[in-house]
């Protein structure tokens, strides 16, 4: 054999070998999406600082790390067979959000890492402590509990002054949870009544529209949407439906006002999923969940639309203008 021959041949099977060595170093991390489409789960915001995390990191797509994206499309009653499909694949780690999409992973594997922002994990059996969570869960809370809630009454009562029935819109399973117990317990404090608008389990226009029917005889002077992540999804029909009944509105997250609703009183999610993409990398480092503390965020923002204000008639005063983190004209 001629000694160049031999040369290439080695550096041929060198090549290989490191090519197969890369592959195998590969991490795969799944993104469970409850409702946002797959196609966003890329260029969102909270999922680039997710990625962006992950790669500060060392963890970078299409290098050393691959990352398998679902989505739910808000459909609670797919979110079983999704939930299967994803545990199916052994993945290093799952990242996901919602207590359906939760609860679920949770009686699937106790094996898989995962973590999920959540509003309270020990409540939901998902962690012993925050600080310890001693299972296969670790993320971040997104719930401050009976505070938050009256902190959101309080606000809708602020503009306006007269409302004495709130309408709190949510899935029918939220309700029933501890979310709408704290909810319940906070509008007794306040001296309010809280009326439920069901969605069912379902997050589409014609539960949306069916929801906001049922309130029209219901003498509803305000509106609290439920912190579920499947409202994202549908932004639009939502702040437009609340928009038409005029009816002021208090919603879980900064994308529903950027869309046209009218406040919010939420953490920081870019922060959140930042967080969450730190403690995924942890795991792919070899971390143990039970050993990372759920990370609890202490700030929260108030954020409001003059717009959305203008368009139901209502005029923000100028001191709560002046307390809001961020004002959208």
């Amino acid at each position: 054999m001629r000694r160049r021959d031999f040369i290439g041949g080695v550096g041929a099977a060198t090549a290989w070998a490191v090519a197969a060595r890369a592959q195998q170093a590969k991490k795969r991390v799944a993104i469970i999406s409850p409702a946002r489409p797959v196609e966003t789960l890329k260029t969102h915001p909270y999922f680039r600082a997710f990625q962006d995390e992950l790669s500060h990191r060392g963890f970078v797509e299409e290098q050393n790390l691959i990352i398998d994206r679902y989505s739910g499309r808000g459909q609670m009653g797919s979110y079983d067979d999704l939930a299967r499909a994803v545990v199916t694949t052994k993945p290093d780690a799952i990242f996901t959000s919602g207590p359906q999409t939760v609860s679920l992973l949770k009686s699937l594997t106790t094996i898989i890492p995962i973590v999920a922002t959540i509003d309270d994990p020990v409540a939901e059996g998902l962690a012993s402590s925050l600080a310890r969570p001693g299972t296969n869960f670790t993320g971040v809370t997104v719930d401050a509990g009976l505070e938050l809630y009256g902190k959101r009454l309080a606000l809708l009562v602020e503009v306006r002054s007269n409302a004495t029935v709130v309408g709190y819109l949510s899935s029918s399973s939220n309700w029933k949870r501890k979310t709408g117990a704290a909810l319940r317990e906070a509008a007794q404090q306040a001296a309010i009544a809280v009326t439920h608008v069901d969605l069912g389990n379902l997050f589409n226009d014609a539960t949306y529209s069916a929801a906001f029917t049922s309130m029209e005889n219901a003498r509803i002077d305000a509106l609290l949407v439920s912190d579920e992540p499947e409202h994202n999804a549908n932004a639009k029909t939502l702040t437009s439906l609340a928009a038409n009944a005029r009816v002021p509105t208090m919603y879980p997250f900064r994308d529903l006002v950027v869309a046209g609703g009218l406040m919010t009183y939420c953490i920081d999610l870019l922060d959140a999923f930042r967080y969450a993409g730190g403690q995924v990398a942890e795991i792919l480092q070899g971390e143990n969940p039970a050993e990372i503390p759920f990370y609890q965020p202490t700030k929260f923002q108030l954020i409001v639309n003059t717009k959305a204000a203008q368009q139901i008639g209502l005029e923000l005063s100028s001191t709560l203008l002046a307390r809001a983190d961020e004002v959208i004209e």
